[in-house]
């Protein structure tokens, strides 16, 4: 088998200044960040010459922080994924292509928080230039401190070190900076003489306050039955609230105020509530499948990912490696698009025992489920364009870990064929 995947012939390149855009430092994630970023030194390029007052850049910042938080509603993404993906699969290829990257809207989360960050340095620094009280002074510099330390910790070799650092911060230190917002935003309102209310500062603050706690006010203790096909995998099985969507994803924790981890939702046509393929892949997910809990926690709404793109296309290729089964399966059996599968994996039947296997093949007779443990790895790049071409599709999703779904995503797309994977950055 591996002779054959060798002999599988990959298109051209693009030329290079094509190609160059489809590199992943390039990625539309990117391009949105340094799009925000853009726009605030256009905005400051505006100011200078009129000279830029403290409050100016206290109003700059608390935008871009409204910006950076309002975007990982869930709600909103639902929206931008349902807007994204109402486009008729009649318009062209080029425009359904960039509609995809729909899923890259965290850029808009980098560029606002990197940017309401330094804007609120900046008004730091006025502030003490200006002679402000010294209540403000105390906070504003509190705020800088936690807004740096969350920057840092946000960055890719640091937030991969210490994950578990940067969620805490991002959570404690989000909640925390939001409480130091509102004394800043009243003590600067004492001082000024002006009532809270009349602020707008007030407005945008209850607005983030309020989206910052919907998603705890579902939060609920709930029921999962568990089966363990193998030490590798548990297959979570939960029967509460609405039936999700497909394509969506669940976050669920042992301990709310601590780790949270998102997987996706496999609702079966005709079967009531819905799975999760939970594999080892770290501390938290090995001891969930040594020490099978009876309950979790879960909050807020089921949230869109990224294979929710496929409705764009005629037709799509699915690949996966491992559990990344998992967020391909509900579409597979939703069977909204006509699709193909490629699974690369260690004894499938033996990791994920018969009946999800079965399953699997119920709907995807033809699909290509590469056993690992048999033939080694293979050339995913090669595989996936194989099944692109066979199958006549339009686009290719990948789902696997960080390194192989960049993989596959830059080498199909350096040679201008649609693919689309996860880019971690939530």
């Amino acid at each position: 088998m591996t002779v054959l995947v060798n002999d599988i012939a990959l298109p051209e390149p693009l030329p290079p200044l094509r190609r160059v855009w489809k590199t992943p430092r390039l990625m539309h994630h990117n391009r949105l960040a340094a799009a925000v970023i853009l726009i605030n030194l256009v905005l400051l390029g505006f100011a200078l010459p009129g000279g830029i007052s403290a409050d100016f850049a206290a109003n700059a910042a608390l935008a871009d922080f409204a910006l950076a938080i309002l975007i990982r509603r869930q709600r909103l993404i639902n929206l931008l994924f349902r807007l994204a993906t109402a486009a008729p699969v009649t318009w062209p290829l080029r425009v359904r292509w960039l509609l995809g990257k729909v899923y890259h809207f965290g850029g808009l989360h980098v560029g606002g928080a990197v940017s309401g960050t330094l804007w609120f340095l900046g008004f730091t620094v006025l502030s003490t230039v200006e002679g402000a009280p010294a209540a403000v002074l105390v906070l504003a510099y509190a705020l800088v401190a936690l807004f740096l330390a969350m920057v840092a910790l946000a960055l890719p070799r640091l937030r991969a070190k210490w994950h578990n650092h940067f969620e805490l911060m991002h959570r404690f230190g989000g909640w925390t900076a939001l409480i130091l917002l509102w004394a800043l935003t009243s003590t600067q309102s004492i001082h000024s003489g002006l009532s809270l209310v009349d602020t707008p500062r007030f407005w945008v603050l209850l607005a983030l306050t309020a989206a910052v706690l919907a998603p705890w006010t579902r939060l609920r203790r709930v029921p999962v039955t568990i089966e363990r096909p193998s030490p590798h995998v548990a297959i979570a099985r939960f029967t509460h609230g609405r039936k999700p969507f497909a394509g969506s994803s669940t976050a669920i924790s042992r301990s709310p105020l601590r780790e949270w981890h998102s997987f996706a939702n496999i609702p079966a046509p005709g079967e009531h509530g819905f799975r999760l393929t939970i594999s080892r892949a770290g501390d938290w997910t090995g001891r969930f499948i040594d020490d099978l809990p009876s309950h979790v926690w879960v909050k807020g709404i089921s949230t869109a990912g990224v294979a929710n793109i496929e409705t764009l296309f005629r037709r799509v290729v699915y690949v996966a490696t491992g559990s990344g089964i998992g967020p391909c399966l509900p579409h597979l059996l939703a069977q909204e698009v006509p699709a193909r599968l490629v699974w690369a994996t260690r004894d499938p039947r033996l990791t994920y025992g018969d009946g999800l296997v079965e399953e699997i093949l119920a709907v995807q007779p033809d699909a290509q489920i590469w056993d690992t443990g048999e033939h080694g790895k293979p050339d995913m790049v090669r595989l996936a364009y194989a099944a692109y071409r066979d199958f006549d599709a339009e686009a290719v999703i990948c789902i696997s870990n960080k390194k192989l779904t960049w993989q596959v995503v830059h080498g199909l797309e350096s040679r201008g064929i649609p693919a689309y994977g996860a880019i971690w950055d939530s």
